[in-house]
């Protein structure tokens, strides 16, 4: 059912069309029957959206991929021929496989000599394919948007590419700073080897270089035992990281302090 706002949209809609039939006619309805009357239309009506509104579900809705939505621009598409592949993915999901661009430019604001156009673009620019295919003997042709996919899928693997890049880039700045000196080869293909063989996340390697530098045990030979215990403990995160150096250190702190034995000892060169 609508809900209460809509319901008081409906009321407030129709209660002019209601009164004006009333007076219009000059009815002579009693005020008790006016009541009856306006809530019947009014049930009538709300009926009738609601069927409506059923009929406008069951007709479904487009999935567009999130991906797609923030990353369209960087591939190169403008907002015209980002809607044209909306609606080309709409079709197909549909099941029209081949839609013409007058029915595609009827959803748009655009002419189908336009849309043509921008058809012919998108095929050029490898957004779209056209393919053909057999149904029981009979050869048709039909839209593809893999290629539009294809494209996606490799932007988002150079992103990140991209990215662990300029991370391994900040990574060795960040260990010649703190040694306050260039790193010689073997440091540097130790630093290699954490990443590519253990497979330790570049944040996960700055954070045991901090815990070093805390522990005032600034050399690789430290850092890579402060790796080694992580990983040996499932420590993947920057949090877990810091919560196992903390438990570390105050045990640390624990076995640095003098033993205290619980029994007092009698003390023989006080005794008179």
């Amino acid at each position: 059912m609508l809900g209460f706002v809509a319901l008081n949209m409906f009321v407030k809609r129709f209660r002019f069309r209601v009164y004006s039939i009333v007076y219009t006619h000059n009815d002579e309805i009693p005020r008790a029957h006016m009541g009856d009357l306006f809530y019947d239309i009014i049930g009538r009506e709300v009926f009738d959206m609601d069927n409506e509104m059923i009929r406008f579900f069951r007709e479904g809705s487009v999935a567009i991929p999130r991906l797609l939505l923030t990353s369209y621009k960087t591939l190169g598409l403008n907002e015209t021929e980002f809607m044209l592949l909306l609606h080309i993915h709409s079709f197909l999901e549909q099941g029209i496989s081949f839609p013409t661009p007058d029915e595609i430019a009827a959803r748009m604001t655009i002419s189908s000599e336009m849309c043509m156009q921008q058809l012919r673009k998108l095929v050029q620019k490898g957004f779209l394919a056209i393919e053909e295919r057999m149904d029981d003997n009979i050869r048709s042709e039909c839209y593809s948007l893999d290629p539009l996919w294809e494209k996606l899928i490799r932007a988002v693997f150079q992103e990140q590419k991209q990215e662990e890049e300029e991370q391994e880039e900040q990574l060795y700045t960040v260990f010649e700073h703190e040694f306050g000196r260039p790193l010689s080869p073997m440091e540097c293909e130790t630093l290699a080897m954490w990443m590519d063989q253990d497979e330790h996340d570049p944040i996960i390697i700055k954070a045991a270089l901090r815990e070093a530098v805390l522990s005032g045990k600034l050399n690789f030979r430290y850092i890579d035992r402060i790796l080694f215990e992580w990983k040996k403990n499932g420590i993947k995160t920057i949090e877990q990281a810091q919560q196992h150096a903390k438990k570390f250190r105050k045990n640390q702190v624990k076995q640095d302090q003098p033993y205290k034995p619980t029994v007092p000892i009698y003390n023989w060169l006080e005794q008179s």
